[in-house]
C-alpha cells in the first residue's frame, strides 16, 4: 500500500465519530455511562481500531477480515444509538446527525472493503 493509515478517509471519519460519542457520553449520569455509555464508546472506538489493526497486518486477507469486524462494530453503534434515543439520552436531532455520519462511514468502509477485495483478487 502506498498510503499511510492517516490518509484513509474512512479511518479519519471513524476517529472523529468516536470522539463525538465520547464527548456525548461524558455528559450522562453515572448509571447511563456505566451501562450503555461504556458499550457505545467501546463499539465506536472499535470501528477505527479495527481498520487500523487490519491496515497494520499488510496482508489483504487479514486487512479485509478486520474491516468486517469494524463493520460489525459500526452496526453495534447503530443499535446503541437507537437505544440512547429511546431512553432519552440523546435528542432526535442528535440521533439523526450521528446516524447520518455512521451511514457515511458505513458506505466508505464498504468501498474500502471492496478495494481490498479487488487487490486480493489480483494475487
Amino acid at each position: 500500500m502506498n498510503y499511510r493509515l492517516e490518509d484513509l478517509e474512512v479511518y479519519n471519519l471513524s476517529e472523529l465519530f468516536s470522539d463525538k460519542i465520547w464527548n456525548i457520553v461524558m455528559g450522562w449520569n453515572y448509571f447511563a455511562k456505566d451501562t450503555i455509555g461504556k458499550q457505545i464508546c467501546r463499539a465506536a472506538d472499535s470501528i477505527s481500531a479495527n481498520i487500523a489493526e487490519g491496515y497494520g497486518r499488510y496482508h489483504f486477507k487479514e486487512n479485509k477480515n478486520f474491516c468486517y469486524y469494524s463493520r460489525g462494530s459500526l452496526l453495534e453503534v447503530k443499535s446503541f444509538l437507537r437505544k440512547s434515543k429511546n431512553r432519552n439520552l440523546i435528542s432526535e436531532d442528535c440521533y439523526s446527525e450521528l446516524y447520518t455520519e455512521l451511514q457515511t462511514i458505513h458506505l466508505k468502509l464498504n468501498a474500502y472493503i471492496k478495494y481490498i477485495g479487488n487487490n486480493l483478487n489480483k494475487f
